[in-house]
């Protein structure tokens, strides 16, 4: 809002010598001289006169109050924010060595972050000669990918950067 707030031209900020005018009920007046332009809105409407389009040629005015034309503004922002989704990305990181039953924890791990609709990024990091055996690594990334098959779909497949092999998991599209 408040960057919208300094673009806007109100009354005596208009500048331009002549403006496009619609009136409060939204009927066009035509291009008009802004000094009778504001003229206008101040004695016939007793309203504001405010600079909507100011990129257009001539720029849009419209009479209206202004404390009102704000107050609509933050209602469409907040409008817009609400209907935002925010998409968290989880981290989960293995071992090459991973027994069974962590991989088994880590697993729900997953498909409980799945659920919620976040994305996840499967890590499994080498150390030392591990590196020499990242094919393990491939398999355990393959069998997650197997066992969320129904609830993920494959973002970025399995890919080896540096001492670090990464795969990267999203929610399931609804099918509406």
């Amino acid at each position: 809002m408040k960057g919208n707030e300094k673009r806007l031209r109100v009354n005596g900020m208009i500048r331009v010598p002549r403006v496009r005018v619609i009136d409060p009920e939204g009927k066009q007046l035509g291009v008009l001289d802004t000094h009778e332009a504001l003229r206008t809105a101040m004695e016939k409407y007793n309203l504001d006169l405010i600079e909507i389009s100011p990129t257009a040629d001539p720029p849009v005015c419209k009479i209206m109050d202004f404390g009102k034309f704000k107050y609509q503004l933050k209602k469409k922002e907040q409008e817009a924010k609400k209907n935002q989704s925010v998409i968290i990305v989880k981290e989960i990181k293995l071992r090459p060595s991973t027994d069974q039953h962590d991989f088994d924890f880590k697993l729900k791990h997953i498909e409980r972050f799945l659920e919620e609709g976040n994305k996840v990024k499967v890590t499994i990091r080498f150390f030392g000669r591990e590196l020499v055996h990242s094919d393990l690594g491939k398999v355990m990334l393959n069998r997650i990918a197997e066992a969320v098959t129904k609830k993920a779909q494959i973002e970025q497949y399995p890919k080896l950067e540096g001492r670090t092999m990464i795969m990267v998991l999203g929610p399931q599209k609804q099918k509406e």
